[in-house]
């Protein structure tokens, strides 16, 4: 989510770039990291790699992000590197299930990684199997404006109850309790990911984002029952359809918001908009139903196509990219966070917050437009959206976003 590129990269452009093949010696790396951040952090871990492999010569190919989803299936099956990025979760499972990807349980299962990347572990796992690694991700949660609060004598709610409840008290006195903007649709898709795996759990999303549950289930609608009592008070900013996240920052800057579900991506711009660490904290989404506490994480990975040329040096660098030393350094010049939980923890204040969080977390959702399918996503957040809106069309939602699975998921 913090870098939304909307560049495409024309297929002339792709057709004319010299892709480095893999061969002996040399480890190809396709990677989408070509904003400039990610870019030197991949630089720094090829350094990295070779200055502790002498006899690895490391080859990146940086694609578009957008070119790079369009061409990963086709370098995959006709001309594959030795390593590929991608993402977990749901959105890893189709080139597991076609055997595009390589299993790399023997690296879990040599570095320790199950306890090392425990709250990754099973966005990693199909079948019981691991299929590649995650090396940074970030936190999604609410942040808050503390002044507000304790001008308020409110109390950080660690349960629904106590939100609710915080947020008639904000409504009162005059405050919006949360700040969004829904005109790009993916803000609803976080508020619908953490009342799913709150009141339901963490294994009914993924089944209902991978198309195995309808969305006419009664337990879907226990999740819009949940929605309803924030929704129907007003809880929301009233203008959201009409503006996008950033357009919704400056209430939440000003007072007139007190909460902001979001992705730590936030942060920069709250507080070049004047917010200072004591007005502004973070909380974990409060817990709801009695389910494991799983969060909303999108991480990026690291895969071996199951053709590759180079397998062994292709673990080597897997190994390498697990290490909390390379995750701490890698993450630190992304600004993000480090998977490995015995990584450096971050001296930024929310991401320290974050870290703890994430590394607690029992499981880590890829965010609704990564775990469903693109066609069903649109169709789901805009469903949300227009819930949002009306909630009175709670029913046609449903069963409009269930027509949709029937044709997506065939």
């Amino acid at each position: 989510m913090t870098m939304r590129n909307k560049a495409r990269l024309s297929a002339l452009a792709l057709a004319g770039l010299a892709w480095v093949s893999a061969q002996a010696g040399t480890l190809v790396i396709n990677t989408d990291a070509s904003d400039p951040a990610p870019k030197a952090a991949w630089d720094a871990m090829a350094k990295g790699f070779m200055a502790a492999n002498p006899d690895v010569t490391v080859k990146i190919n940086t694609f578009d992000h957008e070119g790079f989803k369009t061409s990963i299936r086709n370098f995959l099956t006709a001309d594959p590197p030795d390593i590929v990025t991608w993402y977990a979760g749901n959105r890893m499972a189709p080139f597991v299930n076609a055997n595009l990807f390589d299993d790399v349980s023997d690296v879990w299962a040599k570095e320790g990684l199950k306890d090392k990347l425990k709250s990754a572990a099973a966005s990693m796992t199909i079948g019981g199997k691991q299929w590649g690694v995650p090396y940074t991700y970030y936190q999604w949660g609410i942040y808050y404006r503390k002044d507000i609060f304790a001008k308020n004598g409110i109390a950080v709610p660690t349960d629904w109850k106590q939100l609710v409840a915080a947020c008639a008290k904000l409504k009162a006195a005059g405050v919006t309790p949360f700040a969004i903007g829904t005109k790009a649709l993916w803000p609803t898709g976080g508020w619908f990911d953490y009342l799913n795996m709150r009141v339901n759990g963490y294994e009914f999303h993924m089944d209902l984002t991978a198309g195995k549950v309808p969305y006419t289930d009664k337990r879907v609608n226990e999740v819009f029952d949940r929605w309803d009592e924030l929704t129907k008070p007003g809880y929301f900013l009233a203008n959201h359809a009409g503006i996008d996240w950033q357009d919704a920052v400056p209430a939440f800057v000003k007072g007139e918001a007190a909460m902001y579900l979001m992705g730590n991506f936030a942060v920069d711009p709250m507080k070049k908009a004047g917010l200072t660490e004591a007005q502004l904290g973070f909380m974990q989404f409060p817990k709801i139903n009695n389910v494991p506490m799983a969060e909303d994480a999108p991480t990026d990975t690291i895969h071996i196509p199951a053709k590759a040329k180079n397998k062994a040096d292709a673990r080597r660098f897997l190994a390498y990219a697990a290490s909390a030393k390379v995750q701490s350094e890698v993450n630190a010049i992304l600004g993000q966070l480090p998977v490995n939980k015995d990584a450096t923890r971050p001296t930024d204040v929310y991401l320290k917050d974050g870290f703890s969080m994430l590394s607690g977390a029992y499981a880590l959702g890829q965010f609704y437009d990564r775990d469903a399918p693109a066609e069903m996503a649109k169709a789901g957040m805009e469903g949300f959206q227009r819930y949002m809106i009306k909630p009175e069309s709670r029913k046609d939602v449903l069963e409009r976003l269930e027509q949709v699975r029937g044709r997506v998921y065939k």
